[in-house]
């Protein structure tokens, strides 16, 4: 079992001169589906209302096979409006409620099977919601791999300094981290994005991938040697970007689990791989992030869509 905890929203994307369309995301939702539609067993743990939107989320859910445990709740369904610009990337201006009233018991009991669990993005960082991500942290961390995309949202949390308190108290728990280039200036506008990573590792994750749009990902581990290893991003015509990054990790997750990097012997197995290696994990989250931002809204790959790999099989 693979078990997501975060945001579900629904984004309404607007492009100038176009009707505005309406997309089920949040980034964390957006993993699951993903994690979902690569063939993996895979629980939600997050909110939604009973309206409108609340359906949607709860309906695109049930579509891709995700395992829900919660019920809709009486809040309004969170809300992302999207603005993309020329390039099709998107400006995000929010209206949401993060919180999530489970108890600690609950949560042992709905992670005590799980092999990985994956946090990030708003779900990480707003509270109320946010305590109960650390706690299911806090529980998971010795049996499950522990993977987080800081994915940070200014406009919800503006405080940086807030942000990167909490990002790496959450990094020192993780196994695998996935993050922009972007977020870690943001975070960390000092010092450059590989001594970011190089000290996220040093803090304790055993992964760092580093996300650069048209660059393509770098990613650093103790078996990388401190330089790392990079890819080229794929080259596709872009639509927009909604859902790349999220599209990217999924990918990434579904690799590891293939190769069942997975549980309690995850931190080891990590610090095993190979350049080579890291490098097949690279290209195999790249492709998957180049089909979805050539197609609109966060629309992530199945696995028939995407090359195949070495790996034992979907876990």
């Amino acid at each position: 079992m693979l078990t997501v905890i975060g945001e579900a929203l629904v984004d309404v994307v607007s492009r100038s001169g176009e009707q505005p369309r309406a997309h089920v995301g949040g980034s964390p939702m957006n993993v699951a589906v993903g994690l979902a539609r690569l063939g993996h067993e895979v629980q939600f743990l997050g909110r939604w209302g009973r309206d409108e939107y609340g359906r949607q989320v709860a309906g695109h859910l049930a579509e891709n096979g995700v395992s829900v445990p919660f019920e809709a709740d009486s809040l309004p369904t969170s809300v992302a409006q999207a603005t993309l610009d020329e390039n099709g990337a998107a400006d995000y201006d929010f209206q949401l409620d993060w919180s999530l009233d489970v108890s600690p018991g609950r949560i042992d009991e709905l992670l005590a099977d799980t092999d990985l669990l994956h946090v990030g993005s708003i779900g990480a960082m707003l509270e109320p919601g946010a305590s109960v991500v650390r706690q299911a942290l806090e529980r998971a961390h010795r049996h499950a791999l522990i993977s987080y995309d800081p994915n940070c949202r200014p406009s919800i949390i503006p405080d940086s300094s807030d942000a990167r308190a909490r990002a790496e108290q959450i990094v020192a728990l993780a196994h695998v981290v996935k993050a922009s280039d972007e977020d870690l200036l943001w975070l960390h506008p000092q010092r450059s994005v590989e001594d970011t990573a190089r000290a996220w590792l040093d803090a304790g994750a055993r992964l760092v991938v580093v996300t650069r749009g048209a660059m393509g990902p770098w990613a650093l581990s103790r078996g990388t040697g401190p330089e790392g290893v990079s890819v080229p991003a794929a080259k596709v015509a872009v639509a927009d970007t909604v859902g790349a990054g999220d599209s990217f990790m999924a990918a990434l997750l579904s690799s590891l689990a293939d190769r069942q990097i997975l549980g309690a012997s995850a931190a080891s197995s990590l610090d095993r791989l190979g350049a080579g290696e890291v490098t097949d994990l690279l290209r195999y989250a790249a492709v998957a992030a180049g089909v979805t931002v050539s197609r609109s809204g966060a629309q992530l790959p199945t696995r028939e869509e995407l090359p195949a790999q070495g790996g034992s099989g979907a876990g």
